[in-house]
């Protein structure tokens, strides 16, 4: 019975220290003077401290999550008989999945692709011929001036 009572008073003391020990961080901020330089210190180091025991905290969760996806796809890779591909392929997205996507990309970029003119000489030749001379220097155009006319250049590509 004796054991009893040093034990409650022992938790009792912990209890306390650890409900202290936010109030002693309070009581340094307030105490903290502009020019105490050791105080702003601990003060600052004592932020840092939590800021890395939240990122702690943070990456422990993803670890545990991690682990717990490892032991999942663990567990899946064990259903699988050795040597079988295609209940490897089942569990990696699907059997057949990357090149039914590769399939598909190269289906599409085919189908948009034009190897022929699509039916436009016609008003390519008329803009041409309306939007050429305009294009050459002051008097190309005119009659005479020209090495080639630009008449002629129309007539030969059918306009």
């Amino acid at each position: 019975m004796s054991h009893v009572k040093p034990r409650r008073l022992l938790g009792a003391v912990l209890l306390a220290a650890a409900l202290a020990l936010p109030m002693t961080s309070v009581a340094h901020a307030e105490e903290c003077k502009p020019d105490d330089q050791a105080c702003l210190d601990k003060e600052a180091n004592a932020k840092e401290a939590k800021k890395i025991e939240e990122q702690q905290k943070k990456t422990q969760e993803a670890a545990g999550k991690a682990d717990k996806d490892i032991k999942d796809v663990g567990k899946k890779i064990d259903e699988c008989p050795p040597g079988s591909d295609s209940c490897m392929g089942k569990l990696t997205s699907g059997q057949g999945a990357a090149e039914e996507k590769g399939v598909k990309d190269m289906t599409e970029t085919i189908s948009t692709f034009e190897p022929e003119p699509t039916d436009n000489a016609q008003s390519a030749v008329t803009s041409t011929c309306a939007d050429f001379p305009g294009s050459l220097p002051q008097g190309s155009g005119d009659p005479g001036q020209s090495p080639f006319p630009v008449d002629q250049l129309c007539s030969l590509l059918g306009s």
